[in-house]
């Protein structure tokens, strides 16, 4: 099971961590491969270790093979070369393998944290932000990361002891020389931090311009027939490439100050090395250090220098890796907004009798979407839903599944505050079928399957049956393996509606809510679907938002609500004869759609 880390709740987690606890937090991954990085750090030690016997051998040939020609001892020096290379060889395999696999296996564990997490949230958290933005944090940030871990933690072990390994040779050969080389590196380190702050802002500002450009396209993916039928091709891909220039703009910033970044550390490593070259020189001179001795000295300095500029541009990548880490905890570190309170009760079966209690609710403060509703729906009762348009009616629907809680006022389900139970068992007896039908890229029989997972074939096919989607189905080449496309794009209108039904049918709610849009459907879909629909909600609660006369009339009660508030409540013969809202909706709306369906 994923443990899910969350940091400081809140709404919206605006307050990012400072760096040392961001590399605290990710470091924090690393606890459950600790085997793993022993057997990585033995092959670290292995192959940084024999990678600074080069420039002693180096040494031992220049002072001794060629100063006294001994042609045995050079032979004994290759061999052991080639034997130190071997093994540092196989070391460095056992070391890059490991930390490899530790790398990735962290951005797989940071990734499906990451996954779960976005599935907790609540439905606010996704009305606030777009999905491409998202898609971004799940994919590109978490990259970014993964190209640190993975292919640069193995680096940063390597040049640091390599690094130390080598100043620490390099004292033991010439102390005075080794002290006039380190004077330098604060000057680099100073250098490297002042640069390394500024690609990470860079790299911060670069990550959102993408994820801009990629909530631009995944819009446009999304609603490619609406591009399509108002001929906006172009006028996308202006929109498109203006957000890219900007990524682009911001990227090549970027690209500015780490092209500028190298080059000046490289500059003071290479005068290092001529420095060391001037005063090693003298110190030969005056008989204090030999040829070989200086030789070799001149190489631990290029490994010196190596390193250390390795590790300035290491510092350069784990700043930028900072901008991402802190996109990604961000997430991780927003608490829903709907949470299960400690003493939740998880309840098995509900009758379905619904009473609501002065509800008041707004989406944005100021605005109040709901004033004071107060209604009260029997078990297996039907009520249709009323009004114009931002009266309430699709509000009252995702307060009662909890998508939402109330600003004031209760809403209870056989006697329970929802609030007291939890949403997992209250959203299992609840079933939603939605205006605009929504079915996953899949094939139809993981569509229906959605609504109970573990469905036998027997009761699949009658949920189809009863929902009048067997017979479409297994006219289709591939049936019930048919693959419905993004969103059901391949099925038509009402093969998508009796899909969504059998899969509410197959998930057996107690309480039914129903957005009914069947307007847009021919005659023969619209009789089919509305069949089906009337067995779905045989025995059930249910509320429907009404757009037809042909609903209205099935409903047991209609509830009338303008500007947030239920104004009339009855039959439809009742509301007509008070002559007030419902009549005149009646009278321009349902009357009208249902003169037009019948012509």
């Amino acid at each position: 099971m994923i443990q899910i880390r969350r940091g400081a709740p809140s709404p919206d987690a605006r307050e990012i961590p400072d760096a040392p606890l961001q590399w605290r937090r990710l470091l924090a991954y690393l606890s459950p491969y600790k085997l793993r990085l022993l057997i990585a750090s033995i092959g670290v030690l292995l192959s940084a270790g024999l990678s600074l016997v080069f420039p002693a051998v180096m040494s031992e040939v220049v002072d001794s093979v060629f100063e006294q020609a001994n042609l045995a001892l050079l032979d004994e020096i290759t061999l052991l070369l080639l034997l130190v290379f071997l093994v540092r060889s196989l070391a460095a395999f056992v070391q890059n393998y490991n930390l490899n696999y530790v790398g990735e296996k962290i951005v797989v564990d940071i990734r499906q944290e990451l996954y779960a997490h976005l599935q907790f949230l609540s439905i606010k958290f996704y009305t606030d932000r777009r999905v491409g933005e998202l898609v971004s944090r799940l994919s590109s940030d978490v990259t970014i990361v993964r190209a640190v871990l993975t292919g640069n933690i193995s680096t940063l072990l390597q040049q640091s002891l390599t690094l130390l390994g080598s100043i620490a040779i390099m004292f033991w050969l010439n102390w005075r020389l080794t002290l006039f080389i380190v004077v330098l590196m604060p000057i680099i380190v100073g250098v490297g931090f002042v640069l390394g702050s500024a690609i990470r802002r860079m790299s911060t500002r670069v990550q959102d311009e993408i994820a801009g450009a990629t909530v631009v396209a995944e819009e446009v993916f999304q609603n490619i027939r609406e591009v399509k039928s108002f001929v906006r091709e172009n006028y996308e891909i202006k929109r498109y490439n203006r957000a890219i220039d900007v990524a682009f703009r911001a990227a090549v910033k970027l690209l500015t100050v780490r092209s500028i970044f190298g080059p000046i550390i490289g500059f003071f490593a290479f005068a290092g090395l001529a420095l060391i070259l001037w005063f090693g020189g003298r110190e030969v001179l005056d008989g204090r250090l030999s040829a070989g001795e200086l030789i070799a000295f001149l190489i631990y300095g290029l490994t010196v220098a190596g390193s250390f500029a390795g590790l300035i541009n290491l510092y350069s990548q784990f700043q930028e890796a900072l901008g991402a880490t802190k996109r990604v905890f961000q997430i991780l570190d927003t608490a829903p907004d709907i949470q299960d309170s400690a003493a939740a009760k998880e309840l098995a079966k509900l009758a379905g009798g619904i009473t609501m209690r002065d509800l008041r609710f707004s989406y944005e403060e100021g605005n109040e979407v709901l004033s004071g509703v107060n209604l009260d729906i029997g078990a297996g009762e039907i009520i249709a839903l009323v009004g114009p348009s931002g009266a309430g009616k699709s509000t009252l629907f995702n307060l009662i599944p909890r998508f939402y809680d109330p600003d004031a006022g209760a809403i209870f389900i056989d006697g329970h505050d929802i609030r007291d139970l939890t949403q997992s068992s209250l959203r299992r007896q609840i079933g939603v079928v939605p205006q605009e039908t929504l079915l996953f890229g899949g094939s139809i029989r993981e569509n229906i399957l959605y609504g109970k997972l573990d469905a036998d074939e027997e009761q699949l096919i009658a949920a189809a049956r009863f929902a009048n989607a067997h017979d479409f189905i297994t006219a289709l080449p591939k049936g019930y393996e048919t693959i419905v496309g993004e969103r059901g794009v391949k099925l038509s209108g009402g093969q998508r509606q009796r899909v969504a039904i059998a899969r509410a049918l197959l998930k057996d709610p107690a309480i039914l809510l129903l957005d009914e849009a069947t307007s847009s459907l021919d005659n023969e879909s619209e009789q089919l679907v509305q069949d089906a629909l009337g067995k779905l909600m045989q025995n059930r609660t249910t509320l429907i938002i009404a757009h037809r006369l042909s609903t209205v009339r099935i409903a047991h009660r209609i509830a009338v609500l303008d500007a947030g508030r239920l104004i009339e409540l009855g039959s439809h013969d009742q509301l007509l004869a008070q002559r007030g809202l419902y009549a005149k909706l009646y009278e321009m709306q349902f009357r009208e759609a249902d003169l037009f369906s019948v012509v």
